[in-house]
Order: structure tokens, then C-alpha cells, then sequence
């Protein structure tokens, strides 16, 4: 007759405190866990005092009068009200930002995608073409913005010399306050197109399965109905994704006007991150170039959720 041996769960190891601090269950696991926070202590104590640090001392001094050498004064929305309600340059700066992202942003999106489409080709010599095309986006902003500035020299410029060429008396570009914006607009342009977002979209049209064009082809679809109905629906996230990176990119424009125009001629190119940048940096107003920044968070902030928003009605996305 067999007897029933009864059976017991077993036992699980209680663990020491720092077991659960780490989140581990054996020594080796212990060992394992501690060596991997002390080697990521650098980074954790660089995003503290680097970052996460400055960000909140920026919320603080926002609401404070604080010229750097005293100490800051507690003004409450002092600086906010005076952003919209007393700055003369305030809405202007952010016209100017609005202005040039609303052209930078799509013509930039178009002809990345011009370009990431030609080279998606196959043709001879693409991987040159793409070498060529992605090197302009490697200049560095200051030098990009310095020799643009003598290119676009009102009177010994080759820009306008070769305009002298052919009969047409060139503008003044950078020197001139109508000029001025669309100038660093055509220097935004140049490297933009052949920058990230091109590499962004010629990974997403290989990543469209070729059966698709074939399929639509032998339903009489030509090149043009091929474009619109197969390849922007599948690479629609990365026309979002590259659509957020490129309007925060343009709002925070700052490099090309501080050292092309320094915000001139009259007031022309002075956008919002420049207004930041003088009120904190140059007439040492602390405190309210805090609250223009953390303004400018707000702004960026309220156009990603806005784009988020609006490509639930145009993203596709394979996996829903």
C-alpha cells in the first residue's frame, strides 16, 4: 500500500535589504546589479547637476528677479505677465519663429524626401550622390553661418556677382531687413535636404516591401498612384517622426541668426531663442530669460502634442 508523501512548497531565501534595493535575487545577481549602478554613477551624476538640476533651479529663478550677482528676489508670475503683456519684442520674436518654421519645416520635409526618393533608385553611383548630398549638414553651425555670410555679401558676394552676370541687381540679403529671413531661410534649406531626415526617409522606403509596388502595378497603378496610395502610408511614422524633429529644430533656431544677423537688421531675425538668450546671457535678467524659456518648453510642448493628435488620421501603423 503506497503511503501519500505530502508535499511542501519550497522555501524561498529571504533577502537582505540590499537585495531589494538593487532588485535581485542571488548574490551573483547582487554583485551583478551594484557594479552596474556603480558604473552608470557618472552618467546618473551628470544628468542630476547637468540637467535635471538646471531645470529645476530655471522653474525657481522663473519666478524671481535675479540678475546673477544678487541674490534672486521672489517676484511670483511677475516675469510671465511681463513676457505677454509688456515685452515689445516678445510676440514679435515668436512671429519670426513661427514665420521661418513654417517654411523651413515643410519645404524641408519635401525635399528630403525628393531626395531620399531619387536615391532609393538603385542608380550607379548612389552611395557617392548620398556622400555629396549628406556633407552640407556636416558644416558646423558657426562656420555654415559665416560662410554664408559672405556668400550672400550685398556688394562682393558671389551670389550677387553671378545675378550682376546675367542683368539682375542683386539684393541685400543678410544686410537688408526684407531679405534678411529668407536668407536664413536658403541656408536652413541647404542643409536640410541632404541631412538626417533624408537618411530617416531612405531607410523607410527600403523598408517598404517591394511586393506592394508590384501588386499595385498589375492593378494599372502608375508611378504617381504608386507614391500615394503604397509608399506614404507605409512610411507615414517616419514622416511623423521626421515632421516632430523638424518643427522643434525650427523653432529653436538660434545659431544662424546670433552669428549671421545677431537678431538684424532692424529687428528682422530676432527670433525667440535669440530674446532668451540676450534677456539671460547678455543683459543678465536671469530670471525672466527663465521665464521666456520656460515659455518657449511650453510652446514646443503644445505643438508635439498637436502633431500627435492630428497623425492619429494619417499614420498607419502595420502592426494595427
Amino acid at each position: 500500500m503506497a503511503v501519500a508523501v505530502p508535499v511542501t512548497a519550497p522555501t524561498r531565501r529571504k533577502r537582505g535589504w540590499l537585495a531589494y534595493l538593487v532588485g535581485a535575487d542571488s548574490k551573483l545577481n547582487i554583485n551583478e546589479a551594484v557594479w552596474g549602478y556603480i558604473l552608470t554613477l557618472p552618467w546618473l551624476i551628470g544628468l542630476l547637476v547637468f540637467i535635471v538640476g538646471p531645470i529645476i533651479a530655471s522653474a525657481y529663478f522663473s519666478l524671481t528677479e535675479y540678475d546673477v550677482i544678487s541674490p534672486p528676489k521672489w517676484v511670483g508670475l511677475a516675469n510671465y505677465e511681463q513676457a505677454f503683456f509688456n515685452d515689445r519684442q516678445f510676440w514679435p520674436s515668436l512671429e519670426r519663429t513661427l514665420t521661418y518654421s513654417l517654411a523651413v519645416v515643410p519645404i524641408g520635409l519635401i525635399g528630403s524626401l525628393g531626395l531620399a526618393l531619387l536615391l532609393n533608385r538603385g542608380v550607379v553611383g548612389t552611395n557617392t550622390f548620398r556622400t555629396l548630398f549628406f556633407l552640407p549638414s556636416l558644416t558646423p553651425a558657426v562656420a555654415l553661418a559665416v560662410l554664408w555670410t559672405w556668400l550672400f555679401h550685398p556688394t562682393v558676394g558671389p551670389i550677387n556677382l553671378m545675378l550682376s552676370w546675367v542683368g539682375i541687381p542683386g539684393p541685400g540679403w543678410l544686410a537688408s531687413k526684407e531679405w534678411a529671413m529668407p536668407a536664413l531661410i536658403i541656408i536652413s534649406l541647404w542643409t536640410a535636404w541632404g541631412g538626417n531626415n533624408m537618411l530617416i526617409f531612405l531607410a523607410g522606403l527600403q523598408g517598404v516591401p517591394q511586393e506592394f509596388y508590384e501588386a499595385a502595378e498589375i492593378d494599372g497603378a502608375g508611378p504617381w498612384s504608386q507614391f500615394r496610395h503604397v509608399t506614404l502610408p507605409l512610411i507615414s511614422p517616419t514622416l511623423l517622426f521626421n515632421l516632430i524633429l523638424g518643427v522643434i529644430g525650427a523653432l529653436k533656431v538660434f545659431t544662424l541668426a546670433f552669428v549671421a544677423t545677431s537678431g538684424g537688421p532692424s529687428y528682422a531675425t530676432w527670433v525667440l531663442a535669440l530674446h532668451i538668450y540676450r534677456h539671460a546671457f547678455e543683459y543678465f535678467r536671469m530670471g525672466y530669460g527663465s521665464a521666456l524659456a520656460w515659455v518657449f518648453v511650453v510652446i514646443v510642448l503644445a505643438f508635439t502634442y498637436l502633431q500627435m493628435n492630428w497623425s492619429r488620421r494619417w499614420v498607419y501603423y502595420a502592426g494595427e
